[in-house]
């Protein structure tokens, strides 16, 4: 259902951050060869030359994948905002096409939220949806194989800090959106009874025990995700630990050069930034596929494929015409 949305939302969009995402991802592996030549060039007395020649490389390399994460960020954003706006505006129009009819209208409260709190974060996540995958897929991919080229058993020391964490995280992650999926009800009945009251009044001590669940609930969510943020933190430090024992050991006996050793530390942070903001768009992914589910039902939107295109055809429409 998210994705249906996604795609009829802004498909050709799409297309365009996925082009950029693999620029992206190609201008950021290659500074990794260019590390490596410049200590090696500084520690084998090679040519200043050659090193200030590399160092200017470098330079280009690190402005292009600068700009073109500019060119990306902002035209995600742009995609985002506009599905903000359009969720917004659909809980107005549906309102208003239901007319009296009190069985096909979301309550007011209901609606308030949906408008104030939770259409952002929602239409936020379609400017991100597949370019940001593509793109950290991109790094991982393209990073390990450039390590697997320089040493393949080293390599092995990277891979393995990070399969593990395939296994935790889905776990853990569906821990939180259970919780979140509670919160969201919550503080949609809160809103219910402002709206019927005409103000924040708590006479009975009812939203003062719902604000202390959903205090109780984000407090639960903190520890699930800083846990999961520990474990992934301690696995990579495990890595370096790897890196530096297994390559100090190669150096020493000659197997390899101190450059290869300074490229793995480097492409090991180079997978770590990925792979966390990887993590990160997956829980995105699955937390919003609970808030676009609670929001598509609430807003009694028809659930027909073919209303269900013509509703979102129009933002695609939109998207083009403002293009």
């Amino acid at each position: 259902m998210l994705y249906g949305f996604v795609f009829r939302a802004s498909g050709w969009h799409q297309l365009a951050t996925a082009m950029l995402s693999i620029v992206l991802f190609t201008a950021g592996t290659i500074p990794l060869e260019v590390q490596r030549r410049i200590v090696n060039a500084a520690t084998e007395n090679g040519s200043y030359r050659t090193i200030a020649l590399l160092v200017l490389i470098y330079i280009l390399l690190a402005l292009t994948e600068g700009s073109v994460k500019l060119v990306l960020n902002i035209y995600s954003s742009w995609i985002g905002e506009a599905a903000v706006r359009w969720l917004r505006l659909q809980v107005f129009q549906t309102s208003s096409a239901s007319g009296t009819n009190d069985s096909k209208v979301a309550s007011e409260g209901v609606q308030l939220s949906i408008i104030l709190a939770e259409a952002e974060p929602v239409g936020g996540f379609v400017g991100s949806s597949i370019s940001e995958p593509l793109l950290q897929i991109g790094i991982l991919t393209a990073v390990c194989g450039y390590l697997v080229y320089l040493q393949p058993l080293m390599t092995i020391i990277v891979v393995t800090i990070f399969l593990p964490q395939s296994g935790f995280v889905p776990i853990m992650q569906a821990a939180i959106n259970r919780r979140v999926g509670k919160k969201i009800s919550i503080m949609r009945n809160v809103s219910e009874d402002i709206v019927h009251m005409g103000r924040a009044i708590d006479t009975d001590g009812v939203q003062a025990s719902r604000i202390g669940g959903v205090f109780l609930i984000n407090m639960s969510i903190y520890k699930i995700k800083f846990t999961m943020n520990f474990m992934m933190n301690l696995m990579t430090q495990m890595g370096y630990a790897g890196i530096f024992a297994v390559g100090g050991y190669f150096v020493v006996t000659g197997k390899t050069e101190i450059g290869t050793v300074v490229a793995f530390v480097s492409g090991l942070s180079k997978i770590n930034d990925p792979w966390g903001d990887l993590v990160n768009w997956y829980r995105d992914l699955r937390v919003t596929q609970v808030k676009y589910r609670l929001i598509f039902n609430s807003a009694q939107i028809e659930t027909s494929t073919a209303t269900e295109s013509a509703v979102l055809q129009s933002l695609s429409n939109d998207f083009r015409l403002r293009t």
